[in-house]
């Protein structure tokens, strides 16, 4: 089945920099955007960064400037490059990569989540 495994997130302080990565593994024929998400206890899950397949990248307010999104296709990575960090981007970072692969035996496109990884942003 296609997974999403994440890795990269931990205690960092404030104007620190951390490195986020997301591998897809599985039946996967073609991966379509990769996004990360972020959610803080008891919020939505909020879009942070996106980047198409042809590379075009698009942030949110709150981290242009500061983040960078990047893809490697031929390894189905995804990257979230985050400098001078703050307190408020403290929270659960999630990947999502919406794919055509196959699942349960069944060619589809789908969106795929990562399992989350933790960034703390503390002094």
């Amino acid at each position: 089945q296609v997974q999403l495994v994440e890795s990269g997130g931990g205690l960092v302080q404030p104007g620190g920099s951390l490195s986020l990565s997301c591998t897809a593994s599985g039946s996967i024929f073609r991966i379509n955007d990769m996004a990360w998400y972020r959610q803080d206890p008891g919020k939505q899950r909020e879009l942070v960064a996106v980047i198409t397949s042809g590379g075009r990248t698009d942030y949110a307010d709150f981290v242009k400037g500061r983040f960078t999104i990047s893809r490697d296709n031929a390894k189905n990575t995804g990257y979230l490059q985050m400098n001078s960090l703050k307190p408020e981007d403290t929270g659960v970072y999630y990947c999502k990569m919406n794919l055509y692969g196959r699942t349960f035996g069944i060619l589809r496109t789908l969106d795929a989540w990562g399992q989350g990884t933790v960034v703390t942003v503390s002094s």
